[in-house]
């Protein structure tokens, strides 16, 4: 079953710039960061990129959340129509779902296709898939029943 929204994602060449954006603009207010170096497998599993580095920030208003990366790893070109993750614009979508291995399965007899099986983070599993025309989505199911970071 598919619950909602969770969150949507942009990717970026200065993170902090666009994030003071969006707070100052918008109201929305940091919620968490996170940055890793090369070599999380799980996180290169799921975006479908060989080697990832990337600082991110979670920014919340309301029930909505936008989530800003800044990818060191691999370096991200100019933009195309059709891109990588890891390019600059919009990067994903993310449904919280419940039973995560059906609705993958669900979405494949649809045309999706997924950069890799859910991935187990221990508080979530998560993975990415690509819609018919080529755009970005992530699932995760919460483990705990409650969406959030």
């Amino acid at each position: 079953m598919i619950n909602a929204v969770h969150h949507v994602a942009v990717s970026t060449p200065d993170l902090e710039k666009l994030a003071a954006f969006y707070r100052e603009g918008f109201g929305f207010v940091e919620e968490s960061r996170i940055e890793w170096d090369e070599g999380i497998e799980q996180i290169n599993r799921i975006m479908g990129l060989p080697e990832s580095a990337a600082r991110t920030v979670m920014l919340r208003l309301g029930s909505m959340r936008l989530e800003l990366f800044q990818f060191e790893q691999p370096v991200p070109p100019a933009i195309e129509a059709v891109r990588p993750v890891h390019h600059h614009g919009i990067t994903h979508f993310c449904f919280d779902v419940t039973s995560i291995d059906a609705v993958c399965e669900r979405l494949k007899i649809l045309g999706a296709l997924f950069h890799c099986t859910p991935q187990d983070f221990g508080i979530s599993k998560t993975t990415y898939g690509r819609d018919p025309d080529g755009n970005v989505f992530e699932l995760t199911e919460f483990l705990d029943g409650k969406a959030g970071i």
